[in-house]
């Protein structure tokens, strides 16, 4: 026979779960704005009947029932969904990254039409036209000076402008940096937690959420993907890493550089490691710095080298008007100080390399003429060398295109003189010099005696950047009628490009002629103004362009595509995770109108509970006080 007392205790067990629902109700509605937050349910159950289906039970006409209980209260949440957001949220925030700071880039490369570079560059070469037309006019020679001045800043402005946001995305690196490593302390903390309350049989709702949150917000700058290897351990993987395994989180160190011509490094503080980011804003941030601004700062220093070269080298070998000669009209800052280029490059006191940026020949040659020599050029590559080959067929001209065509990082072209120059590139790894020829090597003659740049052949005689004096294997170096070469420029050329001084103080000394037998200009010769403004549309580009026309139309075009790429990716990823999103409300939202109409519900099983409790209490009454009166 059951107890006269199980009908209250039936109703007390109702009135506890009732009230624990309406808790959890207002617990969701509570929470309804809060980010991160789960909708929670609980889970009722019928408690254990009075007696278990067995022989020894009482005689009874089935289980006696014992009321409710809320089993757990469990969160409202689709893994499947969580997993896909937190596996597209680095993509929109990665495109998000591109698209604000292209936006940068375009503005820099949108200048107002009268102060671009390439105004300024079409002036300049108009000036030359006109002192070609009039080699006499000192009017013609101040307004090249003043528009080669106009050029020069605008050349350091746009270099001054990518450099600055080169620096500001470094500085957003070292902030995002330190993101990552709260973020995933954070979720090392939190699993602490979560392993103490299921230690203890409680479900973790809240901490649970906040896990989340914080992994989706690490998502945003990072591509990570979460593993839970059991109920205890939960693991955040990053690019194949662990970075998060249970309550240990690993760190990341931003390397200050070691000079001021390099940016912060991300490596893992427990190993030292570099690390490999991809995705997320601070994948974005390093792609931009490390790839775009890089190659753009690279695209603009060539153009300006070889531009301020192929000037010098004609005007050097003219004369002004007052009969002075020898002069670059552009100055640069060298590299090294060292006439050889001789440098230390481990900054351990003692010089250990060679950098020179230009070296030329001292054989004139015919581009059409055929060579009659078969052997292999190697020089330097973005990856390693690569060798050119040549055949006794071959053309001057062909070998230099073949060059030139090649994967490698030193480009040829014959001078005024028909004289072959090999000048360096910009490095495509970081860890190699810009503007310096790393190797050079002939298996036979055609760089030998045929155009006189080596001293001789094969690989005992082949030039190389990782020794002192490499420029003694060049041929006669130093002498008038040797091989010549330049010293590697300063890092960014273009913004240290300038007038030279001795012009700017008499312009008189801005080249219009060549010297006569005499040794002096002749009157009325405007040949080397002409030379001069011929480069204009001559293909005279070392590097990817071959023109300079070529180099602005490709720049300007290359960061419009780029800037509309990553705003078309960025709106189709926003729709993705706009999507994604609503469906995860959908699902995990605190609904207010739903909560409020469950909190009515459990009201009224709250107050059924109460009257059941009432008629018990009046039923004991009837059988405790009444029964025998």
């Amino acid at each position: 026979m059951a107890s006269s007392f199980a009908g209250i205790e039936l109703g007390k067990r109702s009135l506890m779960t009732h009230t624990t629902s309406i808790g959890t109700a207002g617990h969701n509605i509570a929470n309804a704005d809060t980010e991160g937050y789960s909708r929670q349910r609980v889970q009722l159950r019928q408690f254990d009947p009075l007696y278990r289906p067995d022989l020894s039970r009482a005689g009874t006409p089935g289980q006696i029932g014992q009321g409710v209980t809320a089993e757990s209260i469990t969160r409202v949440r689709d893994e499947l969904l969580e997993s896909q957001i937190v596996s597209q949220s680095h993509k929109e925030s990665y495109w998000s990254t591109r698209e604000k700071y292209y936006v940068m880039l375009e503005q820099i490369y949108n200048e107002p039409q009268d102060v671009s570079i390439r105004s300024n560059m079409d002036k300049f070469w108009e000036s030359w036209q006109e002192l070609s037309l009039y080699p006499e006019s000192q009017a013609a020679r101040q307004a090249i000076v003043t528009r080669g001045q106009s050029l020069v800043n605008s050349i350091q402005q746009r270099e001054k402008s990518l450099s600055g946001i080169g620096v500001l995305l470094n500085g957003d690196i070292e902030a995002t940096v330190k993101q990552v490593n709260t973020y995933a302390q954070q979720i090392a903390e939190i699993n602490k937690e979560i392993v103490k309350s299921k230690a203890m049989g409680d479900n973790p709702n809240d901490l649970l959420d906040r896990r989340d949150l914080m992994v989706e917000k690490l998502s945003s700058l990072v591509n990570i993907t979460t593993d839970q290897r059991d109920s205890d351990e939960f693991m955040v993987h990053l690019d194949g890493q662990v970075l998060v395994q249970g309550g240990i989180a690993r760190q990341f160190e931003t390397i200050s550089p070691t000079d001021n011509n390099s940016y912060s490094q991300i490596v893992w503080a427990d190993t030292g490691n570099k690390a490999t980011i991809s995705g997320g804003s601070l994948g974005a941030l390093v792609e931009l710095r490390d790839v775009d601004v890089r190659t753009e700062l690279q695209e603009l220093n060539t153009m300006t080298m070889n531009f301020a070269d192929l000037v010098n080298d004609v005007h050097r070998a003219g004369v002004g008007a007052n009969n002075v000669g020898g002069l670059d009209f552009f100055v640069q800052k060298p590299f090294v100080t060292n006439v050889a280029g001789n440098y230390d490059s481990n900054g351990d006191g003692v010089d250990d390399s060679s950098y020179i940026f230009r070296m030329s020949g001292s054989n004139g040659l015919n581009p059409q003429d055929q060579i009659g020599l078969q052997g292999e050029i190697t020089i330097s590559g973005k990856t390693g060398n690569v060798v050119v080959p040549y055949y006794p067929t071959d053309t001057v001209e062909a070998v230099i295109s073949r060059i030139n065509d090649s994967d490698g990082e030193v480009k040829a072209y014959l001078d005024r003189n028909n004289h072959l120059v090999l000048k360096a590139t910009t490095a495509s790894d970081p860890a190699n010099p810009d503007f310096v020829i790393r190797h050079v090597e002939d298996s036979s003659h055609f760089l030998v005696g045929y155009a006189g740049l080596l001293a001789g052949s094969g690989a005992a005689n082949a030039y190389d950047y990782g020794q002192v004096d490499a420029v003694n294997l060049l041929a006669n170096a130093g002498e008038a009628n040797g091989a010549q070469f330049a010293v590697s420029p300063v890092y960014n050329p273009s913004a240290y490009i300038a007038v030279n001084d001795a012009i700017i103080s008499d312009p008189l000394s801005v080249a219009s002629s060549f010297p006569g037998t005499s040794g002096y200009g002749e009157s009325g010769d405007g040949m080397a103004a002409t030379e001069i403004a011929s480069i204009r549309n001559s293909q005279v580009m070392i590097g990817r362009y071959r023109t300079l026309d070529d180099y602005f139309a490709e720049s300007v075009t290359n960061i419009g595509l780029k800037g509309e790429q990553a705003e078309i990716n960025l709106l189709s990823q926003n729709a993705v995770m706009a999507d994604l999103r609503t469906m995860r409300d959908s699902i995990s939202g605190v609904n207010i109108d739903e909560e409020l109409a469950d909190i009515i519900k459990f009201q009224h099983g709250y107050n059924a509970a109460a009257k059941f409790i009432t008629v018990m209490d009046e039923l004991l009454d009837t059988v405790i006080n009444r029964i025998g009166v």
